[in-house]
């Protein structure tokens, strides 16, 4: 079972990219195909992205994370790290905070200046 469904994704609207003249090259291969001037987000890739960065994180904040061959073990290899969560947009705050809360970790929901 997967962490979140292509179904949740599309009822969030995580399929709608950016604008067809407002994009980075680099994406494309993201990129299932172009809908009135916006370009639509391949859902199957998104999933499995996803996936990856939840073992990553999950791994990082447990310890098997080894940093000198970057791999995941099965194993701890280290001592757990903390893991920051950012969301400055309005719409992002509220559940950044939460997430982050709940998990016991750090979290910046404003902006911030550099430097």
């Amino acid at each position: 079972m997967s962490l979140i469904s292509m179904k949740q994704l599309l009822e969030a609207g995580v399929h709608f990219g950016h604008q067809t003249r407002r994009w980075n090259p680099k994406m494309s291969r993201y990129i299932f195909t172009e809908r009135n001037g916006i370009y639509i987000i391949d859902l199957q890739k998104t999933v499995i992205k996803l996936k990856e960065a939840y073992n990553f994180i999950k791994a990082v904040t447990k310890g098997h994370f080894d940093y000198e061959s970057y791999r995941i073990r099965d194993e701890q290899v280290g001592d757990p790290r903390p893991v920051l969560f950012v969301g400055t947009k309005k719409q992002a705050q509220e559940t950044v905070k939460e997430d982050a809360e709940r998990c016991g970790e750090y979290f910046v929901v404003q902006r911030w200046l550099g430097g």
